[in-house]
């Protein structure tokens, strides 16, 4: 039998929760309750838990929470241990389905009527998603029974001894950062099956978990591990970790993709070292060079398809961490740079003191959501892309780096419909020591066949601010779309291909990504598609392959994702993860990398200096 749970809703649950953020252990027991006036329940899926049923839980819990220390203070020690506890349980007590335990608002529920004392006791002060449900990975009940949940093994005589294996952070890189490994249960037992089998003597054990959760990533979209039968995952993910302990008691450091991503070939993991340009527009990843200045740390935020970082690489910065929502956009940065560690996550749910090693960075960075001023703003993503820049901007004086480098629209710079958001802004830095520069920079003037202007803030501590100036464009002209994607035109033997050269000679329009509600795998708005057309090329979609033989020779083609890498100046070995559109997505929302490196190393001499 399965119970279907009382579930308190947003509304109802966000007020409670206010209200008992001052509260103390022993005056939220007063509150304690099986049920609420607000509370529902779903129309089907099971029987309602009986009101007995939940104070037997309630009961349960709390003698736990009582060994623990409740409702004194506890140690880290005991706390560990009963979340061990909680976790088998919760799982073995409440009888339920998993499409129940997915609800926020059941959790929500639980941690605010039927066991507020020992959840606020649990997290003194907690942010919202420790009780709200708001990430389940989180709460402070729910991400115990999806614990229990995923390594629950029936078969075996002791069903949660995998629980055992891990500490919570080490869990929380397999569930909450690497969704996508995650929300299996089959792989996450094959995982703390073969992981407590490895000799983890001499090598650092979190930084092996984590290059062998990127060699999972990396055969994510290739292999469903579902459909593996135990014995023979279990041989796989053997071979993938012991890759992982190897590399890391490897003394120079390099590492070797999985072969499957890249066809079948061994591909040497790019190193973090700088590289000799092929020409000042265009630097591609090639013949290793000595760079005598010292390298600075960073940290990426809203990192895409890595495109900025790159440029910041070259720059002389070096990511601790990066950080992304988008599963295709942390696949593609693992896919090119696998020693990058990459957190798929909500930057509204990373919490920094999980990562210590982020404070005092270097640079942090990022190109953010377009945000519209709040006169123009109106849909759900405005509201979103706002939300965004505040926890960008939050987390960046957090973590307290030597300078940050924020890229937006030109508007959010210049239009005056944004001065209260540039206002608070300044406000937010000065009040932290830092001095803010605001610059709006055209790619076309950095070596990008495009003509795509973005809006910077940079800013540094007031010690290091007096030596920042913004960097001088390149004297030459820009590549033209004809010379960048004439030899891509010509290679299918399309005979127009040498004129279409001489018509496109001009820079690009600015590529334009979408939105992820509108937008798909095509050129933009009807006036980006007729820019396009003006270089004889059809924006209407996105060609599978470069024009051919039999093509009209004064035909107007349409550009590969490839090519539309290229005009916004990826290197010609960067791979994309994900369908299509998702692919031209990274693509048109990228921060051209010539660009980004530019503004790197107007921050880096600043910090020499």
């Amino acid at each position: 039998m399965s119970f279907l749970y009382p579930r308190l809703l947003s509304a109802q649950a966000r007020p409670l929760f206010e209200t008992y953020a001052g509260l103390d252990p022993l005056e939220l027991t007063a509150r304690v309750a099986d049920a609420h006036d607000a509370a529902v329940y779903v129309a089907t899926g099971g029987d309602r838990v009986p009101p007995a049923r939940l104070r037997e839980l309630r009961e349960l819990v709390l003698g736990l929470a009582e060994q623990a220390g409740f409702p004194g203070e506890s140690d880290r020690g005991r706390r560990a241990q009963f979340d061990l506890q909680l976790a088998v349980l919760l799982h073995k007590q409440m009888d339920m389905v998993p499409a129940e335990a997915a609800s926020p608002d059941v959790w929500a529920f639980l941690a605010l009527v039927l066991l507020p004392d020992v959840a606020f006791w649990r997290y003194p002060q907690p942010p919202g998603d420790r009780v709200l449900g708001t990430d389940l990975t989180r709460h402070v009940l729910g991400r115990l029974w999806w614990r229990a949940q995923l390594v629950h093994s029936p078969q075996r005589p002791e069903p949660y001894e995998a629980l055992d294996v891990l500490g919570e952070a080490a869990f929380d890189q397999i569930y909450a950062r690497r969704v996508a490994l995650g929300g299996s249960a089959h792989l996450v037992r094959a995982i703390l099956r073969v992981w407590s089998e490895l000799d983890l003597t001499a090598v650092n054990e979190r930084d092996t978990l984590r290059d062998f959760l990127k060699r999972l990533l990396r055969l994510a979209p290739f292999v469903l591990f579902d459909g593996v039968e135990e014995h023979a995952l279990d041989e796989e993910l053997r071979r993938v970790a012991m890759e992982a302990v190897d590399a890391q008691r490897d003394d120079d450091g390099e590492r070797v993709d999985d072969a499957a991503v890249a066809g079948g070939r061994e591909v040497k993991a790019p190193s973090a070292d700088p590289v000799e340009p092929l020409s000042p527009s265009f630097p591609r990843q090639g013949r290793q060079v000595q760079d005598p200045s010292p390298r600075f740390t960073s940290v990426e935020i809203c990192a895409g398809a890595g495109a900025q970082a790159l440029g910041l690489e070259r720059a002389g910065f070096d990511p601790v961490v990066l950080i992304d929502s988008k599963a295709d956009a942390c696949f593609t940065i693992d896919l090119n740079r696998p020693a990058w560690d990459v957190i798929c996550m909500d930057l509204h749910h990373f919490r920094l003191d999980e990562r210590p090693e982020m404070l005092g960075v270097d640079l942090v960075s990022g190109g953010l959501p377009r945000v519209k001023s709040s006169v123009a703003a109106g849909r759900p993503e405005d509201d979103e892309a706002r939300r965004v820049l505040k926890v960008a901007v939050d987390l960046a004086l957090r973590i307290g780096p030597k300078a940050v480098l924020l890229e937006n629209l030109p508007e959010l710079v210049e239009n005056e419909t944004f001065a209260d958001e540039r206002k608070w802004i300044e406000t937010e830095l000065r009040s932290m020591g830092y001095q803010p520069h605001w610059r709006v920079l055209n790619a076309a003037n950095f070596g990008v066949p495009q003509n795509r202007s973005s809006g910077f803030l940079v800013a540094l501590r007031h010690e290091y601010s007096a030596a920042f100036a913004w960097p001088e464009p390149d004297p030459g002209l820009p590549p033209t779309v004809g010379s960048v994607l004439g030899d891509s035109m010509s290679r299918g033997g399309w005979p127009g291909a040498a004129q279409w050269v001489m018509e496109a000679d001009r820079v690009a329009p600015a590529l334009v990504g979408g939105s992820e509600r509108r937008g798909g795998a095509d050129l933009g708005p009807t006036g980006s598609k007729r820019a396009w057309a003006a270089l004889r090329v059809n924006g209407t979609s996105l060609g599978d392959s470069p024009p051919d033989a039999v093509f009209p020779e004064d035909g107007s083609p349409r550009l590969t994702l490839d090519q539309a890498a290229l005009i916004q100046a990826f290197p010609e070995d960067w791979r994309f993860s994900g369908g299509k559109t998702s692919q031209y997505r990274q693509i048109g929302h990228a921060m051209p990398p010539p660009l980004a490196a530019a503004v790197g190393r107007a921050i880096a001499a600043a910090l020499h200096d």
